[in-house]
């Protein structure tokens, strides 16, 4: 008997979380299917060694255990950029026994300052387990559909066990640009990912992407890690994401300053996504630099958490001439927010360097707002003749854009985005669903072969 077994570990233990992995995979879960071709659908999460079955995904509703949540996310937040503070530190400094001295404070900081804190909070939450969560005991056919952002997990070992007794391994693919990009990343993130890359070479018998521009990338990847004759015994496929907003809400109060900055009749272009190098968050500066030097008076709203090495980017961002008046920035914008600026938008623009799908896109387009973006394939995929495309070598190109949509109100796409269309959270899940069970259904073989790293 076959089932899905669609992990969703990291959401699950960090349910405030709502960046773009994080986002998809609550609604994909919210939204899943319970059955597939006939394949029953099971969201699971791996703790400690252990599967288990979610029956509820977000929190318990209770003031104490929700502060705990918070609390604790937060307090990752800070050891976070704690961990990234040490990164950039330890890149500088050329010393070996200066950067031995800055590792050995590190991890003495990281255990007593974040350590113990971290694990009386994951204490404390496991009370909370019997109530959204009850063992599961895996079968052989099982499908076990690594969702979530694994490459964070440590239970590989435990999923080598799974296969061991007859479980297949679906990896999900979001991007592989830690791999193409890995400029763009922490070092360490780089290595993470990589070794994570590595095991789902060896042990996924097949490979969902988001797109299909990112499933022509892996079956390209692997062909050079494996081999033809090992990648043909492996499938391939994708699904699109869909577009709603759930975390918003009619209670929810929209963000003041954000709303008075609607109030005035400029138009306002819009930049989604967290603040990080790949986002490409320079060269819109660029571009509007350009545009409002020759009189433009577009308004330019990001809109987005803060990431990685961005220090330079923010200290320009903040010394700005035009901050808060033709520059605008929200680091901590919620859904019901930015549900507001994208009905109240010109356009958005999305100059990023590389994706493996672009949602903010697709949020925008999906609310009538038409977008810009980098001349790259996957927004090609996924616009199509709906949106505006630049180069992405060439800031004036956006300038000219957004002067000649000011100028003229003429959105400079060939088709209407009023006559776009596409797919929600539920048809996006059910997408994942029913191609991945055609692919184990038509492929049985690939799951009944022995498995080739077991002793």
């Amino acid at each position: 008997m076959t089932r899905l077994l669609v992990e969703c570990t990291h959401v699950f233990k960090h349910p405030k979380i709502n960046s773009g992995i994080q986002r998809v995979v609550r609604n994909v879960i919210q939204q899943l299917p319970p059955s597939a071709r006939g394949v029953e659908c099971l969201p699971v999460v791996v703790l400690k060694g252990k599967l288990y079955r979610v029956t509820r995904l977000a929190p318990l509703d209770s003031p104490i255990f929700n502060t705990i949540v918070t609390f604790g996310e937060r307090f990752e937040r800070l050891a976070h950029r704690f961990w990234q503070l040490h990164q950039r530190l330890d890149s500088r400094w050329r010393s070996k026994t200066l950067r031995r001295l800055l590792y050995v404070g590190y991890r003495l900081t990281s255990f007593g300052l974040f350590g113990i804190p971290l694990r009386l909070i994951e204490q404390i939450n496991r009370y909370q387990l019997p109530q959204r969560c009850e063992p599961l005991q895996h079968q052989p056919g099982d499908q076990l559909v690594l969702l979530d952002s694994s490459w964070h997990s440590d239970f590989f070992l435990h999923a080598e066990r799974l296969k061991h007794d007859g479980v297949g391994i679906v990896a999900v693919i979001y991007d592989l640009i830690p791999l193409s990009h890995p400029q763009f990343y922490d070092t360490r993130l780089v290595e993470v990912y990589g070794e994570w890359f590595d095991w789902i070479s060896r042990n996924a018998d097949g490979y969902m992407a988001i797109s299909a521009t990112v499933r022509d990338q892996v079956r390209a990847e692997l062909q050079q890690r494996i081999g033809t004759a090992e990648v043909e015994k492996r499938w391939f496929d994708f699904f699109h994401l869909g577009s709603e907003l759930d975390l918003r809400s009619a209670d929810a109060a929209v963000e003041p300053r954000l709303k008075q900055m609607f109030t005035r009749p400029e138009p306002v272009f819009l930049m989604v996504s967290t603040i990080e190098p790949r986002k490409n968050h320079d060269y819109l500066l660029d571009a509007f630099e350009r545009a409002w030097a020759c009189g433009s008076q577009a308004r330019l709203c990001i809109a987005g958490r803060i990431g990685w090495k961005c220090d330079a980017l923010l200290a320009r961002i903040r010394n700005h001439p035009e901050l808060n008046r033709r520059l605008f920035m929200f680091n901590d914008l919620s859904d019901t927010s930015l549900e507001h600026a994208y009905a109240h938008a010109s356009a958005l623009v999305f100059p990023s360097f590389v994706e493996g799908f672009g949602l903010p896109l697709v949020e925008a387009m999906q609310r009538g707002l038409p977008a810009m973006g980098s001349d790259i394939a996957v927004f090609r995929e996924i616009g199509g003749e709906f949106m505006a495309y630049f180069d992405l070598h060439d800031p004036q190109s956006l300038a000219d854009l957004v002067t000649g949509f000011e100028r003229s109100a003429e959105f400079p796409a060939a088709r209407n985005v009023a006559d776009w269309q596409w797919i929600g959270w539920r048809e996006a899940s059910l997408q994942l669903a029913e191609r991945t069970a055609r692919n184990v259904l038509e492929a049985p073989t690939a799951q009944a072969r022995a498995y080739a790293h077991c002793p």
